[in-house]
């Protein structure tokens, strides 16, 4: 059985005695596997990597390099100023295209709302000219009502007049018939 890629990985410390240089060599690892693996076991313990900080913080080089790579992205007191004013530029702007968006609003709201006004209006007059054409046709019909009761009312006044002289004309005919047969029985009696 082969090796494992471990064993046919060998690293040499350089000849010159230098620790801070390492060099790898295998047939069958790249230098991008080697790097990969690097990778790796930095990823997995927090120890390799803070020494691994500490080393390249020791060489003022390697310290140099990323001071200046940092430095490239760090801002300056010029690029907040620059950044301020473009801010506050495009802040105006914004402002400037919300205040007129807001009057452009306004104005569609109110024609929107006297529109909506004018309509309630017109339909409200329709309804109100509807219901009072309503309360005319109710008022009429009340008005014949009343004429009706006012014609029921007279004839009942001259049908108890009718009868009330009815009466009386029975009362009449009718005593003088009794007065009469009182009268026949009288004789009758007497006679």
């Amino acid at each position: 059985m082969g090796k494992s890629r471990e064993e046919e990985m060998r690293i040499h410390v350089h000849p010159t005695g230098n620790d801070n240089v390492i060099y790898a060599h295998n047939s069958e690892f790249s230098v991008s596997s080697i790097g990969e693996k690097l990778i790796e076991e930095l990823e997995k313990d927090p120890k390799i990597r803070k020494r691994l900080a500490e080393l390249m913080v020791t060489d003022s080089d390697v310290r140099l390099a990323i001071i200046n790579a940092v430095l490239a992205d760090v801002a300056t007191k010029s690029d907040l100023e620059k950044l301020e004013a473009a801010t506050k530029s495009e802040l105006e702007k914004v402002e400037g295209r919300l205040r007129t968006e807001m009057e452009n609003l306004r104005a569609e709201m109110k024609s929107e709302m006297e529109k909506l006004e004018e309509r309630l209006r017109s339909e409200i007059q329709r309804e109100v000219r509807r219901l009072e054409d309503r309360i005319s046709a109710l008022e009429n019909r009340i008005t014949a009502l009343e004429n009706r009761v006012n014609s029921i009312e007279e004839r009942l006044t001259r049908l108890e007049g009718q009868m009330d002289l009815f009466v009386k004309l029975f009362i009449a005919f009718n005593l003088l018939i009794l007065i009469a047969v009182i009268g026949i029985l009288l004789k009758m009696i007497f006679s």
